[in-house]
């Protein structure tokens, strides 16, 4: 796949730096730490445009001093540290944090090369807009205005709703969380982010299980796992430092390393066990494993009788899943599914780790509860070296999930219920009355009106059919008219010939990011197009989530650049001109008119996310972890002494009560061996207490030191008081619990903390102690099932493993069985799947722009398996068209590999700048053009959407493949 083929990266002319000459010669390790200010010993003083060292005098030195500034990388989720080297405002030099437990000073090469990012001359330098069809330089003083009076002149016409606020997993913590509350103060819950396309099927699936819906354990954890089980992700590639902690159970436990893929990755090269399947079998992959636990007698039965619930009507589902019916519907073969079900059970605590290879499909859902099943088991759930370690893509995408940018819930996951409104309005300060007349109202099927306060907005995914679907069939009044596509790569999302279209019919489309993104030259728009140029994580400061729940602080490495501003200030902008920028901001501290304090913003998403914990990470506390990395153990991440003695690095979250409580975070979630004030914890009571007369309550086990040694439901003030506990309650907790519902009160909207405090104080977990739920009763499928995806080539199987029915939900008709009854297979045979290549990341834009990455994949491919190749007439190295059965195709070159299996095709997808065989590299505003443009496999992707969360299908559609 990385092959040198040319020698430049550009297209065109540029500047005369030594970043425009690596485009003229293959760079060499010499020439690369040289360009990009690494000179051995990293503290070498290169100017930005490559100058040369000279002598320094006495009277520079102190002047010239380089100073050290700790960041985290702003690629996945690893969260590495970045110590960025600055003279004189100046980024002059990088090193990997070497006292980062995460990193253990590595990095990808994508992190090698993060310092391109900020100062990349490929940047968004200052506002501009579309005028006449030509880009025109304008001030922010005329965007904000611009902008600002056509989204109040949409809103007067149309309703807040026809603004759609599209958010990013680019964002720290605080800038998150303060765009998720302007969403709300504009009146709007058509807000999300890139998360609705990546994880959106865990969330959904992993805290329907037991209650929270995040990656459990660790990267570090898994220095303890006895078996690793890799399924639908690539670490490898898309998070190469995780693959580190991933190596090393391997070598130090022996621990048997399983891969499931339909591709033959990077990651499955170092397998002990690689199991190819077909794409979009993953339930019955898992189930085919299951039965030979269940015929074996393998499972953990004493587990299963004391922790979950549902486990027997999950055997009668299994049951059916012989090794003969596994392989006719995965072609796996049921032999080598005992030899991965022996080797599971043989090998506890063993880890599984998925990634969007499981959660991109029309029954994503059903894909991450069966994971959780396998887990669920094998006892392997609430145990060192155990768990699910769901490996999250962007830097923040688990830190803005957690804060709320998403169309169906608040901060917290508190969803949009009146009681959940009347929560955040009590933490903004708000009057409820003034926030719900934000609200448009439409009139029910039942002739009743309701507010879309209340109701899930349209999520990212759909946005398309927003614009598109005729407002009749549709659940808001009017189709969405304005798009702001706020650091979002819209390339990274299906039916792009559909959006393509989407983005002409708009009154306006504002492009708010550091780069201008495919959204810039997607659309053939002669005017009404904004690209207001965002700074980059390095020009600011905040907090942000790493994949295993802990937060790191990022200090600011340099001033804003060029005109670029960082997020909360455009907020803050926005806001202003609305009208309403004061109501915002009460109790945020302003640095000036425009610029909202960093911490303050913190402190105020502390006080109200006591849902999952985020009420115990205050600022002082987050740098005081990245301050003194080196005294945490690197395989517990628990402090061994110093100023954090005791804490877990990060505060991975829950982080209980307030930050004076000093709970040390969270390690691994639902682990019953440790004190819950230590970080341990049992399954969450999410769901009752009793189903169909069942109990649904942990069955006689607790965490050590709990006074309630059995199951017990959340904790409430009545609670407490039954308990006799409400002693031990402050005046002042008391007060605030009073101030809320008194004695229905529960230990997510008392805003004291107090009920936490003295939950945990008697050795119990605020959210009670429950089983977990094999079962989820409330979702399309409450056994997990197999469903043939929408377009399959096995038209066999459709009668067998149907999709779902057509019906409404977000908003939105959503089609199901109305495409998977036309068979297209015989024209389009191909199965067609996509993923990540460890160059790029995202839609690609900006480390396209890079040129120590460009230089290393400067087109984009199609993977075809030999024989495919040959029946098509295709040459490696040739150029093809892919179609898919929708219309959309590409023109890309033939990589002809056995990566592939016979009859499936894969493309990665953080190409843009190509469409259906054109080039529109001139269509960029120039000098902002990526460096490598190719064609987005999405162009060829189509319809498709999860059950539950409308996540995208990605992984497995159809198409042909035809020489070009």
């Amino acid at each position: 796949m990385l092959r040198k083929k040319t020698n430049g990266v550009a297209r065109r002319p540029r500047t005369a730096s030594i970043l425009s000459k690596a485009g003229e010669a293959s760079v060499d390790r010499r020439a690369f730490l040289r360009g990009s200010g690494l000179a051995i010993g990293g503290l070498a003083a290169i100017s930005a445009t490559g100058g040369t060292v000279t002598q320094a005098s006495a009277q520079t030195a102190a002047a010239g001093a380089v100073e050290a500034v700790k960041s985290v990388c702003t690629h996945c989720s690893v969260g590495c540290t970045v110590i960025a080297e600055v003279q004189n405002g100046v980024w002059v030099g990088q090193e990997p944090g070497w006292d980062s437990p995460f990193n253990l000073g590595a990095h990808c090469a994508k992190g090698a090369s993060v310092r391109e990012h900020a100062h990349g001359e490929r940047r968004l330098k200052y506002p501009m807009k579309k005028e006449g069809g030509e880009w025109k330089r304008i001030s922010w003083e005329q965007a904000i205005n611009e902008v600002g009076d056509g989204m109040m002149k949409i809103r007067e016409e149309s309703g807040p709703d026809s603004v759609y606020w599209l958010g990013s997993a680019k964002h720290n913590n605080e800038q998150a969380y303060l765009f998720r509350k302007f969403a709300a103060y504009w009146g709007t819950n058509n807000v999300d982010h890139q998360a609705r396309i990546c994880h959106s099927t865990t969330v959904a699936g992993v805290a329907n299980t037991w209650g929270y819906g995040a990656m459990t354990n660790s990267y570090n954890d898994i220095h303890n796992s006895k078996a690793i089980f890799i399924i639908g992700g690539n670490p490898a590639e898309a998070h190469p430092v995780s693959l580190l902690h991933v190596l090393r159970a391997k070598e130090q436990n022996n621990a048997p390393l399983i891969v499931c893929d339909p591709r033959f990755t990077r990651t499955a090269a170092h397998a002990d066990e690689y199991v190819r399947f077909r794409p979009g079998t993953d339930v019955a992959l898992v189930w085919g494993i299951l039965w030979h636990i269940f015929e074996n007698g393998w499972e953990d039965k004493e587990f299963i009788r004391t922790r979950v619930w549902g486990m027997e009507q999950i055997r009668e589902e299994v049951a059916k899943w012989t090794p003969e019916e596994v392989e006719r519907v995965t072609g796996t073969p049921g032999s080598q599914l005992k030899r991965v079900a022996r080797t599971m059970a043989n090998n506890r605590p063993g880890t599984v780790i998925w990634c969007m290879g499981g959660t991109q499909h029309t029954n994503g859902n059903n894909n991450t509860r069966a994971y959780c099943v396998l887990q669920l088991a094998l006892g392997n759930m609430g145990t060192s070296g155990g768990g699910t370690n769901i490996f999250r893509g962007h830097d923040n995408v688990q830190g803005a999930t957690d804060l709320g940018v998403l169309s169906h819930t608040l901060p917290g996951y508190y969803g949009l219920s009146a009681g959940a409104w009347g929560h955040w309005a009590r933490v903004w300060g708000e009057d409820p009355d003034w926030l719900a007349g934000q609200f448009a109202k439409v009139t029910g099927a039942d002739g009743k009106e309701k507010s879309l306060q209340n109701l899930t907005g349209i999520p990212v995914s759909r946005w398309i059919d927003g614009v598109l679907e005729d407002p009749e069939n549709t659940d808001q009044p009017n189709p969405v008219r304005a798009m702001v596509l706020w650091g979002h790569a819209p390339n990274s999302q299906t039916r792009m010939p559909e959006m393509k279209t989407a983005m002409e019919k708009l009154d306006m489309l504002v492009v708010i990011d550091p780069y201008p993104t495919v959204s810039a030259v997607l659309q053939d728009r002669e005017d009404g197009v904004y690209l207001l140029p965002a700074c980059t994580q390095f020009e600011t400061r905040g907090s942000v989530t790493a994949s295993n729940r802990s937060l790191q602080w990022r200090d600011k490495v340099v001033d804003p650049l060029f005109e670029s501003l960082p997020d909360h200030v455009i907020i803050a902008k926005f806001a202003n001109k609305f009208g309403w920028g004061d109501r915002l901001f009460r109790n945020i501290e302003m640095e000036d008119a425009e610029t909202p304090n960093v911490e303050s913003i913190t402190r105020e998403l502390n006080g109200g996310l006591w849902t999952i914990g985020y009420t115990g990470q205050s600022p002082e506390r987050i740098k005081l972890h990245m301050a003194n990395q080196h005294t945490f153990d690197r395989t517990t991440l628990q402090a061994i002494g110093g100023p954090a003695d005791g804490d877990y690095y990060g505060m991975p979250w829950p982080c209980w009560g307030t930050a004076e409580m000093g709970h040390p975070g969270t390690p691994n979630l639902y682990d019953m061996s440790v004190p819950v004030a230590e970080g341990g914890l049992c399954f969450r009571a999410r769901f009752g207490v009793e189903r169909d007369g069942d109990n649904l309550l942990a069955d006689g086990v607790s965490n050590p030191g709990a006074e309630i040694q059995d199951g017990y439901p959340e904790f409430t003030m009545q609670m407490l008081m039954d308990l006799g506990w409400d002693g031990d309650l402050t005046p002042e907790e008391r007060a605030a619990i009073d101030a809320v519902a008194g004695p229905k009160t529960n230990w997510k909207t008392d805003l004291s903390g107090g009920i936490q405090r003295v939950a945990i104080k008697h050795g119990c977990a605020p959210f009670g102690n429950a089983k977990a739920r094999a079962v989820v009763w409330t979702f399309p499928d409450p056994v997990p099932l197999h469903r043939e995806p929408l377009y399959t080539n096995r038209r066999d199987l459709v009668e067998d493993y149907p999709t779902y029915e057509d019906r409404k939900f977000y908003r939105l008709p959503t089609m199901y069985a109305s495409i998977q009854k036309k068979d297209v297979s015989k024209d389009y045979p191909i199965i067609l799947t996509s993923g990540r290549l460890v160059e790029y990341e995202g839609g690609g834009d900006e480390t396209r722009s890079n040129p120590w990455l460009a230089e290393l994949q400067q087109d984009m491919f199609v993977e075809i398996h030999p024989r495919d190749a040959n029946n098509i007439g295709v040459r490696d190295g040739a150029q093809v068209w892919v179609e898919g059965p929708e219309g959309g195709k590409v023109k890309v070159m033939a990589m002809v590999t056995e990566r592939v299996g016979e009859g499936v095709a894969f493309m990665p997808f953080h190409f843009g700048g190509h469409f259906q065989g054109k080039d529109l590299r001139d269509k960029y505003p120039e000098g902002a053009d990526p460096y490598v443009l190719g064609e987005s496999t999405n162009t060829a992707q189509t319809y498709g959407y999860d059950s539950v969360t409308q996540m995208q299908e990605t992984k497995a559609t159809l198409c042909k493949i035809m020489p070009a």
